[in-house]
């Protein structure tokens, strides 16, 4: 029997069904998470944008249970703690449900700290919580810093960027402050660049700690952090990186009896395609063997370890649903299927840095497939997702004129919004869609909320000016 439909296609070639995702049968339509994402199409219509709720709370877990089960496995005497880069997305529905599942905050600037602010004044972040404060400090950054640090925020970090930063803090009034010094990474072979521009050189950081730290009694060097670019995967590269930093952590904590911290960043990988698959609970296991073995080796006791997870907190949470709204024959062998909408607008990521995500139909899927280009409706060049972009060639079950294909991306939770201006100004004008959020109440039955609804033109044109 000839296998040519696009459910075979997706069955032999993914690992599939995964990560949520199934097919019925009877009415050929994909589900996401228990989601009918046609009953979803058919209610509040595309181009939709949607987030899944339960998603965040299952990978907080789901890096909480693997790191204390490395843990307990390896004697580890240093506790862990997570915490969530509020710059993968702003959103209430995010950082709340972060702060649900006990999850604490790194921030990049100063409205971050305003954000901040207003959730202590909510009642939802008390004082004793930890901020990291990451980033290049700017005077607004700083102000904000010390406003908070004489809040009773005891547990906010500054970290150091570079080391004119320390100097300006010294302008400020406060009793003590607590420091995390940034250890800039080395790049990999292939990047542009060969370390990274933030943070200090790894043979800067024991002599600034012992020429401008250790003896002003205003502060307190509580951490080190590092974020090696390409995230933590397992490489000869990764490792060597986490090596060569958890000794400098060693370096200092020789003579630094308050550093008790080592923050090791973010990057854990999200699923962008059923075609790869990642051992997390190997990472994680032996990234706590390898702290362990190096502070063991070194005598030095084994610092806390924090992780910053951004889009692993809400990355796959997010999905974006358009209609197929047209065809065009290009050349001999291109064939277009136009989406209802704009991905510069709405998957900004997919043009900018080649991001890719997980594509598949909504519905048809009992239909033989065909290979396409995506476009946008826009007259940008560069509005368009192709095999350039994508793991693979793109291919989407062939449908006749007039019939009505809907498909979707997933796992787009991160960076879109902010990288797209979310409630401003869209590329060409084009409207930021509907925006869902799915829940599920006590019963564990799944709730649909209406967040935002489509952008009109009253608002675009109000901020225009006209």
């Amino acid at each position: 029997m000839l296998k040519n439909k696009y459910i075979d296609l997706i069955e032999q070639t993914f690992y599939f069904p995964r990560h949520g995702f199934e097919v019925n049968k009877n009415s050929n339509e994909l589900s996401f998470h228990g989601i009918n994402l046609m009953n979803l199409i058919e209610t509040y219509g595309t181009p939709l944008k949607f987030c899944y709720l339960p998603k965040i709370d299952s990978q907080i877990e789901k890096a909480r249970s693997l790191f204390q089960k490395a843990i307990t496995k390896h004697h580890y005497e240093g506790n862990y703690k997570y915490f969530y880069c509020t710059k993968s997305s702003h959103f209430s529905f995010v950082i709340n449900r972060v702060l649900q599942n006990g999850g604490e905050l790194e921030t990049s600037s100063a409205f971050d700290l305003f954000l901040i602010e207003k959730l202590h004044e909510q009642g939802l972040y008390p004082t004793e919580k930890h901020i990291i404060c990451n980033g290049f400090k700017t005077p607004s950054y700083i102000d904000k810093i010390i406003s908070l640090n004489k809040k009773g925020f005891e547990n906010i970090i500054a970290v150091i960027d570079n080391r004119p930063e320390l100097d300006q803090y010294s302008e400020y009034q406060f009793e003590q402050l607590n420091l995390g010094i940034r250890i800039a990474t080395e790049e990999e072979p292939n990047s542009m660049v060969y370390t990274s521009r933030l943070g200090m050189s790894y043979k800067n950081i024991l002599s600034f700690y012992q020429d401008k730290i250790k003896n002003n009694p205003r502060y307190r060097l509580k951490m080190l952090h590092f974020f090696v670019n390409t995230g933590i995967r397992d490489t000869t590269y990764f490792w060597s990186e986490l090596t060569r930093l958890v000794n400098v952590y060693c370096d200092v904590k020789e003579v630094c009896p308050d550093l008790e911290c080592l923050d090791i960043g973010g990057g854990m990988p999200i699923y962008t395609s059923l075609g790869i698959e990642y051992d997390y609970e190997y990472m994680i296991d032996q990234i706590v063997f390898y702290i362990k073995t190096i502070c063991s080796s070194r005598m030095v006791s084994v610092p806390n370890i924090f992780t910053e997870f951004g889009s692993f907190t809400v990355g796959e949470s997010g999905g974006m649903l358009y209609s197929i709204i047209g065809q065009k024959h290009q050349n001999d062998k291109e064939l277009w299927y136009m989406i209802d909408s704009s991905f510069i607008t709405t998957l900004p990521d997919t043009w900018g840095i080649g991001q890719k995500f997980i594509l598949m139909a909504i519905n048809k899927w009992d239909r033989e497939f065909q290979r396409i280009n995506l476009g946008g409706i826009t007259c940008d060049s560069q509005d368009f997702y192709n095999s350039d972009t994508h793991t693979n060639q793109v291919f989407m079950p062939k449908i006749q004129p007039g019939e009505k294909l809907y498909m979707g991306f997933f796992h787009t939770g991160a960076y879109q919004e902010s990288l797209g201006g979310y409630g401003g100004i869209q590329h060409c004008l084009i409207p930021a869609p509907k925006h869902i959020l799915i829940d599920k109440n006590t019963k564990g039955e799944l709730t649909y909320s209406l967040f935002a609804n489509e952008q009109k033109p009253d608002s675009m044109m109000q901020i225009l000016g006209y």
